[in-house]
């Protein structure tokens, strides 16, 4: 026990000091860190629909899009510039603080994710996988078109212009000097999805060990089962789905804020298989493994930059240089999923598996 908290305090004093080493090499190392950040919280939220209770969800990127849109219309010029009753209402602009954010992105997701909930309660396997990616793409395509007869995402062209997140007279958007020590706003943001990861981790595992988590795990192992032990089978799916979208929410609102610009292009089909791949690879329903997972996956394709582009030069510029990152992200998985079939950091076994991986 004694170890376990040394080491735990280690990795939290190397979390803490990483992004302030690494803004020396440049603050496109810490823009990495702080990617990595968002993606974990993706995959611990999607970890809850897929690894808890067994939901195969490929249109999880929808709620991230939910609440990146929400943020950028309440944070930008957009809607005082297209709507004059808005302008007259509020002649200073749309400014909203970052705890009237978090709470309404993760409202807003989770209506959203009770709306895909409630048409797929009984569907299982490939049907539900194919409708919940159907709904990802409705998502991205209404946002892609909602620029007339009112313009109000202005369309593929995105929204620009958004807002830092802010809190009272404190903004993530303006670095820090302490002395000769500058702290880049980069780092402000990196510490910003920090903590949030960290409340995200404490949600996930206290849902874990919770009555709900152990009828969610129930569901997923034998739904038969589950509905003949007096689970509510269907109140149980649709709170999967809200809890794993206000994650989605809160990482969108987040990504918006962080990226200052948001567009429909930002949340494709292989952002949600991304993230589906990050809670497979690193290991379904264990939360050391979806960590991993998504730090890797997330982290993989940029440090890749420095491997194809050498590549690239060795073969004359024949070879993309994207094409060649996602050739090798492809193989890297592959290799991963042959070696580890149950991740790289699976859960431990239980019951009859667990009998029969000892024998």
């Amino acid at each position: 026990m004694k170890y376990r908290r040394l080491a735990f305090l280690a990795a939290a004093l190397a979390l803490l000091v990483l992004p302030l080493v690494a803004q020396h090499f440049g603050a496109g190392w810490v823009r990495i860190l702080a990617n990595s950040l968002l993606y974990v919280m993706l995959a611990l939220g999607l970890n809850i629909v897929v690894g808890y209770a067994g939901l195969l969800d490929l249109g999880y990127v929808a709620f991230y899009a939910v609440g990146a849109y929400m943020y950028a219309l309440l944070a930008s010029p957009q809607l005082v510039e297209n709507f004059a009753w808005i302008a007259r209402a509020l002649p200073q602009g749309m400014h909203t603080p970052i705890f009237v954010v978090i709470p309404l992105a993760a409202g807003l997701a989770a209506v959203a994710g009770v709306l895909l909930g409630a048409p797929v309660l009984k569907l299982r396997g490939d049907y539900l996988a194919i409708v919940t990616l159907g709904f990802g793409e409705i998502i991205r395509v209404f946002m892609n078109n909602l620029e007339q007869p009112l313009n109000i995402t202005n369309g593929p062209r995105g929204i620009d212009r958004i807002d830092p997140m802010h809190l009272g007279g404190f903004s993530f958007g303006s670095p820090i000097e302490i002395g000769p020590f500058v702290i880049a706003s980069v780092t402000l943001y990196y510490y910003l999805f920090l903590a949030l990861v960290v409340f995200s981790v404490v949600i996930c595992q206290r849902l874990e060990d919770s009555r709900i988590g152990r009828a969610w795990m129930a569901i997923r192992e034998d739904e038969i089962a589950a509905k003949a032990m007096g689970i509510n089978t269907r109140n149980m799916k649709l709170l999967a789905f809200a809890m794993g979208a206000t994650f989605g929410g809160v990482s969108g609102s987040m990504f918006a804020a962080f990226q200052g610009f948001v567009s429909p292009e930002s949340f494709s089909l292989q952002e949600s298989i991304m993230i589906v791949a990050m809670v497979v690879l690193g290991g379904m329903g264990h939360l050391p493994g979806v960590i991993l997972g998504a730090v890797l996956l997330s982290a993989l394709p940029e440090v890749l930059r420095y491997v194809a582009a050498p590549l690239q030069q060795a073969t004359g510029g024949r070879l993309d240089a994207s094409i060649l990152r996602q050739l090798l992200i492809a193989l890297a998985m592959i290799s991963i999923m042959l070696l580890r079939p149950r991740g790289l950091w699976p859960a431990r076994e239980h019951g009859k598996a667990a009998a029969a991986a000892v024998r």
